[in-house]
């Protein structure tokens, strides 16, 4: 029950999302293993949809690190408890946008994205302007092969893994997600976005996390649905909502949005 009631919950945000937008026209089309992707533009905005119906990511043209998306926006709140970031991963690219972002607003070192399909990396380079640059390196591979052969921590691990029908199901599995948090170093930190159970402000896969994780990791939810998660190297996050604001008003300038929304709806799990 749960479930259906977060469909509704998104589809509800996905119509409101849609109503008023320009017509879309395609501007690509590619098919693969896993199905069809298709690029549209409407206004100033670009779409990659994976399938007929899946809206996977949107992009304002002239500006690829710009994050249309609440869910999006949301993770950039890793940047406050890490100010020095060595080494970023990002396990699922689709367009590319949280990739840019990351790398032009947090400014890792390195950073690294991992994407099963080479046609989204394409579709990624050639409409979205995903950057190609030498801190930033794309691997084509599945995210579990890939975690299985990392032998580097990171400071900072992205989790979106998406398909055509909803999350995929190793970001539901405990073996990954462990797998996945292993992969930090001290003091880093993993940001995953999840589906929301209805408005339970409970992420999937609740009783899993909270086996592996306790209550001491940070959560907020977001307008289409999803629900972030910032779960810790170890210890907790502090959530000091003042000195989080003074942050994220420094930022608001360079990204045109502010996160305070995101700031204010932080809480502990549980």
């Amino acid at each position: 029950m749960a479930g259906w009631r977060g469909y509704l919950q998104q589809l509800g945000w996905w119509l409101a999302h849609r109503l008023g937008r320009e017509p879309e026209r395609v501007l690509a089309r590619e098919h693969d293993a896993l199905g069809e992707l298709r690029v549209t533009q409407a206004g100033e905005l670009r779409y990659l949809y994976f399938g007929e119906e899946t809206e996977q990511s949107c992009a304002l043209i002239g500006n690829p690190a710009w994050l249309e998306y609440d869910y999006t926006r949301a993770m950039l709140l890793a940047g406050f408890w890490l100010p020095q970031i060595e080494r970023a991963l990002a396990l699922g690219l689709g367009a590319g946008s949280l990739v840019s972002a990351v790398l032009q607003h947090l400014q890792p070192a390195q950073m690294r994205a991992v994407e099963l399909r080479p046609a989204v990396v394409e579709l990624a380079r050639r409409w979205f302007a995903l950057p190609q640059v030498p801190e930033l390196q794309v691997v084509v591979a599945s995210a579990e092969q890939y975690m299985e052969s990392l032998t580097e921590p990171v400071d900072l691990l992205l989790l979106d893994l998406y398909l055509e029908d909803g999350i995929a199901g190793a970001q539901l599995h405990m073996d990954f997600l462990q797998q996945c948090h292993a992969a930090l170093r001290p003091g880093g930190l993993m940001v995953v976005n999840q589906w929301q159970q209805g408005s339970s402000g409970k992420p999937y896969a609740v009783h899993r996390l909270r086996e592996l994780f306790g209550e001491r990791y940070l959560q907020v939810e977001v307008v289409e649905g999803n629900i972030l998660l910032f779960i810790p190297q170890a210890g907790e996050l502090a959530l000091d909502r003042q000195a989080m604001n003074v942050w994220a008003d420094r930022l608001t300038a360079q990204l045109g949005y502010s996160l305070r929304p995101y700031i204010e709806g932080l809480r502990r799990a549980g």
